[in-house]
């Protein structure tokens, strides 16, 4: 493993365990050590329910339609000669019914993983963009970044669900808590946030990066992430939704941010992602 890939690695499982104990944290908060043990049984939960089923779920939920070699011949080759170069198996192949372009990979493991690309993607771009796009889809297979990205937003989906039940109690004068409990239940989910946004923004230039190397043509991805950029500025997804935009390679709402909300984006800005690749 190279000096880059171990220093992702090591920065990655820190940032989940402090996921982990902030999750617990809170638990222990709300309700003491009894809260902090359901917490910690409903991080383990959290962890099997998303390495087993995220994947289906996600694809279910854009309607997604299993391509081979018979029904998108030129997609299939692309995939297979990436998964060939990057040695990985071929992973399933999707096509979303959906004409803004973008794409994205899920799956536990590259023995379980599919990539998955709207109609809009493969009818605007060029051969080599939609390689440059799927490269960097296989490199977030080929680093487990979907799992890590997938149980991140879990823990911060679960942790924002702690403090609003327990918001919804304060309000409904179920319980009184001091003024540090009510200030922790407003800044942790932040915090959650904010550590799911450092998760995924590394994945995402480390990905850029292994497109390039997969695909030996930076400019590839570069033409194709500033068409993915124009596009979703005036047009958004029809099922896209806030708790799977981290998956796709440009935020589906990115033409909806604001310069503040855009601090808490789960993607690197595009430009910040062109002058990285420009780098190479």
């Amino acid at each position: 493993m190279k000096g880059n890939d171990k220093m992702r690695m090591g920065r990655t499982v820190v940032l989940m365990s402090t996921l982990v104990l902030l999750f617990m944290f809170i638990g222990n908060l709300l309700g003491g050590a009894e809260g902090m043990k359901i917490a910690f049984i409903g991080a383990i939960a959290t962890n099997l329910y998303g390495y087993f089923f995220s994947d289906t779920l996600v694809l279910q939920h854009y309607k997604a339609i299993r391509a081979d070699n018979k029904t998108a011949p030129e997609l299939f080759h692309i995939v297979h000669e990436l998964a060939e170069r990057a040695n990985l198996p071929m992973p399933k192949i999707y096509i979303i019914p959906d004409q803004v372009p973008n794409a994205f990979a899920t799956g536990r493991n590259p023995e379980h993983a599919a990539v998955a690309a709207t109609q809009g993607l493969l009818d605007l771009m060029s051969r080599e963009e939609v390689e440059g796009v799927l490269a960097h889809e296989m490199t977030h297979i080929k680093n487990h970044d979907i799992l890590t990205s997938s149980m991140a937003a879990m823990f911060a989906s679960a942790i924002s669900m702690l403090c609003n039940s327990r918001r919804y109690n304060q309000s409904s004068g179920r319980r009184q808590s001091g003024p540090f409990q009510a200030l922790s239940i407003v800044l942790l989910p932040i915090a959650a946030i904010i550590i799911q946004m450092a998760i995924s923004r590394t994945r995402e230039f480390a990905a850029d990066e292994g497109s390039a190397i997969l695909t030996g043509h930076p400019e590839w991805l570069i033409s194709s992430l500033t068409k993915l950029s124009d596009f979703a500025g005036s047009h958004q997804m029809s099922r896209a939704t806030s708790q799977t935009a981290h998956m796709f390679i440009i935020n589906p709402f990115s033409g909806l941010q604001n310069s503040l909300s855009a601090l808490f984006s789960t993607h690197p800005s595009t430009a910040d992602r062109i002058a990285k690749l420009k780098q190479l």
